[in-house]
């Protein structure tokens, strides 16, 4: 594998397009995969990896965070983490008898955290205000999050020692939920052949200047979506809140982060508007796990299917135009 060079700065379609091409070059045969998470990013959004160990949830993160370029940061979640190891703190500095804001990983373009459900509870909640408003509060002080800020979370879904179910309102504030899933054979065996050498990840190169970012998803948020289109994705969110078995349906935020999404996978796909097929292939990963299911023990494949036979039956629009 050869590293990139730096991309041109081009359309916006284009600039999507390379982030894609540069995530798929480290992450193989997930084509599906890669652009749900890109779409994400660009609409405005963080991102919930969920599989099994071993699965590459991690190089997929990783990797597009090289791609976006600006500063990464790696968090470790553990049962003992606590919020000042993410967000920071303040310390006092005797030279001038007085304290200061010392920056916790949070304050970085991209960041990753591992497992995320192995944090506790007191140190999610930690990073509901930096996913919500881009900022943290130390010590009643508000500090403000580099822009762009993405978060890139991954956990296993089967692995239940030592770990912590994420709450309603942290799932609320992903836009995706995305499984990267196996890889054929072939595939497989290319990737091993690969990784035998060094992890290619390392040798990924941005393809855009983070700070390109923020342009980037002001152009998502112009793509034009019908009032037909808007309806059709607030009449999906809505048939969540009456559906059998669900005790909360999607929320507001759901339905926003729904249409932004559509937007973005418009811009990737070059298209002038909003299709509702782009409803209909968006609505499982963005709101399958936002649902509240009475006595589910299933984990979010109840939520998906839920997702799935409302998008079956809600009747959508002829087009987009």
């Amino acid at each position: 594998m050869t590293a990139s060079p730096m991309a041109a700065p081009g359309s916006a379609h284009e600039q999507a397009q390379a982030l894609v091409a540069a995530v798929e070059r480290v992450v193989l045969g997930r084509r599906a995969a890669v652009e749900l998470t890109v779409a994400a990013v660009i609409a405005g959004g963080h991102v919930l990896i969920e599989d099994v160990p071993g699965s590459g949830k991690t190089t997929m993160a990783r990797a597009l965070a090289q791609a976006l370029g600006g500063t990464f940061r790696r968090v470790q979640a553990t049962a003992d983490l606590m919020p000042a190891d993410i967000t920071g703190s303040s310390v006092w500095e005797p030279s001038r008898s007085a304290f200061s804001f010392v920056p916790g990983p949070l304050f970085a373009n991209v960041v990753l955290v591992d497992e995320l459900n192995r944090a506790s509870p007191r140190t999610q909640s930690a990073l509901l205000e930096a996913m919500d408003e881009s900022a943290v509060t130390v010590d009643g002080v508000r500090h403000l999050l580099p822009d762009p800020f993405v978060l890139l979370a991954t956990q296993n879904p089967y692995e239940q020692w030592g770990t912590y179910p994420l709450p309603e309102g942290q799932l609320d504030r992903f836009t995706a939920l995305v499984h990267p899933g196996l890889n054929a054979e072939d595939v497989e065996r290319q990737i091993v052949r690969e990784q035998l050498v060094a992890p290619t990840v390392d040798l990924l190169r941005p393809v855009m200047q983070a700070g390109e970012l923020p342009a980037l998803r002001r152009v998502v948020r112009t793509v034009h979506v019908a009032e037909s289109v808007l309806a059709y994705a607030v009449a999906v969110v809505g048939a969540t809140r009456s559906y059998p078995g669900v005790a909360i349906g999607a929320s507001t935020r759901a339905a926003i982060a729904l249409v932004r999404s559509a937007q973005a996978r418009t811009v990737l796909q070059g298209r002038p508007h909003v299709l509702p097929d782009d409803i209909k292939a968006l609505a499982v990963p963005v709101l399958g796990h936002r649902l509240v299911l009475a006595g589910d023990d299933g984990g979010h494949a109840r939520g998906q299917q839920v997702i799935a036979d409302i998008v079956s039956k809600v009747p959508a629009p002829l087009s987009g135009a």
